[in-house]
């Protein structure tokens, strides 16, 4: 027999460790304030207390391979030599030089293309392929891991990104046709799995997993033959091998759950059962006698403690189907989706810290599931979470009559501007009085040292609500005269109030409650702290208009007024799982649109409501896009329906592949959007080459703010000319791709300058030409 009765299991781990030690020891690193041998000293100590975590916890299929100094799929580009010309790769083992080159871009090219990790927060750096490259094995990082594990005692389960998944997730690289099969790289991909696959074999691996997330899309019957033939390629290799194909985030389809499940070579399917419900009637329609299921039925994208009733009860059900030895707990996806540990977490109060769980939590959670399922309950842990589900549903913190009647009332109105777009935009002018092709920034400046140590020491009550008022004004007005030093058109207060544009807001609602180390990997050192949405959602007082009138009162320039939109609170947040998405999601439209009407009142004439993240909530898949989309964009247009013609709402999008939803944003009526374009190699302008007719001011970016690469004004203004191939003069704006908070005003400065530089030179070659 495979499996002792206990069988648990998790997909991956987060790998910042409790409180950002990677995040830390990598920006040193990029600062050249410490070594390539410090860095690595610093990742080997996180993973050694990861695998002993979990096996102190008694997990038995210990992931291995799930760390990343970036993103694992950067890591399989790495292993398979995919590195494209411009990084001047010469062959041989990739170092940290070309590895974080492709990640961050460096002085002399930029970086690949980052998006987002299907319906996560969570980035990866996007493969560029095409029939020239030459792959090879480059990097040996899954088999080392899995060596230096076994070292400290600890058998592991090395996780690949599954060969089909890899090429899916890739795009044609520049100057490859578009129409070109990445899939006809298969065979060319397999030889270097074959070789990873014999060395973790010959290492003494029995176990090996392949991440195929993918699967959960609405694929073709070309791209499910891809599986098919691929894992009959690797079926010899593999032999001797007990290997686990996993998918998560969402339900299989019936034809991806038949290929699954007939792969070649293939002993364990792991399925995400949280988000996954309906693929528990496939499995109960048919699953293969003999095969091994890891039930995913802990969420590992959410905090709220798991219901170990109600999971019990599901593994019981489907133990009956596929056999008492052939069930493993396990965890819907990869932990990296959640915080770390709920112990570092001293300024929650009991009862809600009652109702969570973070990584550390849910791997004793599955591991409590799976003895319950072999007979050895923990009667008192079981009675522990029941109390605490209880208390949940009971709370009286958690509802609020007042707003769920609000949001009921929203319904039987579309809740539109009075007036079409063209006829604002021409009130906003006469207003505004702005020149062709407007320059703006995103919102957020630099985030100095001084400037955190300010916001810190306030919060720990080190410094006077007077002296830390005082400390923000210096920063707004710091910021305001470097932009008009710079002669940029429409202003932004720089932030230096916000940690995070979902936190601060959160922290002024009803409804929400915060941590300390809640932090979650978004790409590379990059973290995020998710507020947790636990109750209805209100706004007890105005959040911005103090800093927004402060700002506006520095200079005659518009300032626009910087708000998170509806959308994108709720999709970076942790999310009641006790009422449907939405619901919350119109009570925060109520709760902005109630700030959008008092800064009007202020005199603040332009207002940014970002939704950076409403393309992320799209679901994977098609049938579900419509829903979704029509109460995402109703959301945004509550916040602002209010407003007068004059007022000029503008909204923000970033990585993500917008040309599927660009008719939901039309939609969402904003009057200026701006947009991510220059890392995604201007994808965003295929759209309006395709024929797409957009009347609202657009500015699609012009430099990619995630590389410390400063571009030149020649290169900004070849961009903007492509712009205006597509795109009407009189509605482009020019701006960075997104916010400036993680650069150095070292790259900043000179950036827009640069930018500023080529809009000035444009409007002249223009006005020339008339």
């Amino acid at each position: 027999m495979l499996f002792q009765k206990m069988a648990s299991h998790i997909v991956g781990y987060p790998r910042m460790g409790p409180k950002r030690e990677l995040k830390f020891a990598l920006e040193s690193f990029w600062d050249k304030k410490s070594s390539a041998e410090d860095l690595q000293k610093v990742a080997a100590g996180l993973r050694s207390s990861i695998w002993k975590q979990m096996a102190d916890a008694g997990i038995k299929y210990i992931p291995s391979n799930t760390f990343s100094y970036y993103d694992q799929v950067l890591d399989t580009t790495a292993m398979l030599g995919a590195v494209p010309p411009r990084y001047g790769w010469n062959g041989g083992e990739i170092g940290f030089d070309t590895y974080f080159s492709m990640a961050r871009g460096n002085a002399s090219v930029p970086a690949m293309e980052m998006t987002k990790w299907f319906d996560t927060n969570y980035h990866f750096i996007v493969p560029e392929l095409g029939p020239d490259v030459r792959f090879s094995y480059a990097s040996h990082k899954a088999v080392d891991e899995y060596k230096e594990a076994k070292a400290l005692g600890v058998n592991t389960v090395p996780v690949l990104v599954g060969p089909v998944s890899y090429l899916l997730l890739s795009k044609p690289a520049k100057g490859v046709e578009k129409t070109f099969s990445l899939l006809s790289l298969l065979p060319k991909i397999l030889p270097i799995y074959k070789e990873v696959i014999s060395e973790l074999k010959a290492a003494g691996a029995s176990w090996i997993q392949f991440d195929e997330p993918t699967l959960v899309l609405d694929l073709d019957a070309h791209q499910l033959q891809a599986f098919t033939a691929a894992y009959a390629d690797l079926e010899s290799t593999l032999s001797g091998l007990n290997v686990l194909i996993e998918t998560y985030f969402a339900d299989l389809t019936s034809g991806a759950y038949k290929t699954l499940i007939e792969l070649k070579g293939v002993t364990a399917y792991g399925l995400d059962l949280v988000r996954g419900t309906k693929t528990i009637d496939l499995i109960k329609t048919n699953f293969p006698k003999g095969k091994f299921l890891f039930a995913g039925v802990v969420d590992g994208r959410n905090i709220w403690a798991n219901d170990l009733a109600s999971s019990l009860g599901t593994l019981q059900a489907l133990e009956a189907i596929v056999g008492k030895d052939n069930l493993v707990v396990s965890t819907s996806c990869s932990l990296l989706h959640t915080a770390v540990d709920l112990v570092n977490e001293t300024k929650l109060d009991d009862e809600i810290k009652s109702w969570l769980a973070f990584a550390a939590q849910k791997v004793v959670e599955v591991n409590a599931l799976a003895k319950a399922l072999a007979g050895q309950k923990d009667e008192a842990f079981f009675a522990s979470n029941a109390t605490a589900q209880a208390s949940r549903k009971s709370s009286p913190r958690v509802t609020n009559e007042a707003v769920q009647k609000a949001a009921a009332a929203l319904k039987g109105s579309d809740h539109r501007r009075a007036t079409n777009v063209s006829a604002r935009l021409d009130a906003q002018q006469k207003k505004l009085n702005l020149p062709i092709l407007p320059t703006t920034t995103i919102g957020s400046f630099p985030q100095t040292l001084e400037l955190r140590r300010v916001r810190r020491e306030f919060k720990a009550n080190k410094i006077s609500e007077d002296n830390y008022v005082k400390a923000i004004k210096e920063e707004i007005k710091k910021v305001v005269d470097l932009q008009e030093e710079l002669d940029i058109d429409v202003l932004v207060h720089g932030e230096p109030e916000r940690n995070d544009m979902v936190e601060y807001f959160g922290e002024q609602l009803s409804g929400f409650a915060f941590t300390v180390n809640g932090w979650v990997q978004s790409y590379g050192s990059r973290c995020v702290k998710p507020p947790i949405i636990y109750g209805d959602v209100s706004r007890p007082k105005p959040m911005t208009v103090f800093w927004s009138s402060t700002a506006q009162s520095m200079t005659s320039r518009p300032m626009k007024g910087m708000l998170t939109g509806p959308v994108t609170i709720l999709n970076w947040s942790f999310v009641r799982n006790d009422q449907p998405r939405f619901e919350t999601c119109y009570q925060i439209a109520l709760a902005i649109k109630d700030e959008v009407e008092d800064l009007e009142k202020a005199g603040i004439n332009v207002i940014q409501i970002d939704e950076a993240a409403l393309r992320e909530g799209l679901p994977l898949r098609k049938s579900e896009h419509a829903f979704y989309l029509k109460w995402a964009v109703h959301s945004f247009r509550i916040t602002n329906c209010g407003v007068k013609d004059t007022t000029q709402i503008h909204t923000h999008m970033c990585y993500s592949n917008f040309n599927d939803i660009i008719h939901s944003i039309i939609d969402m009526d904003a009057d200026v959007i701006t947009i991510e374009n220059s890392r995604s190699d201007e994808k965003l302008l295929s759209v309006f080459r395709e024929g797409v007719k957009y009347g609202a001011g657009i500015g699609p970016g012009v430099y990619d703010i995630h590389s410390p690469r400063i571009p030149s004004t020649e290169e900004i203004a070849d961009r903007i000319n492509k712009m205006l191939a597509v795109l009407e003069t009189n509605i482009l704006w020019v701006n960075p791709d997104c916010g400036l908070k993680t650069r150095k005003y070292a790259e900043v400065k000179p950036a827009l300058n640069n930018m500023v530089a080529a809009a000035k030179l444009l409007r002249t070659q223009l006005a020339s030409a008339k």
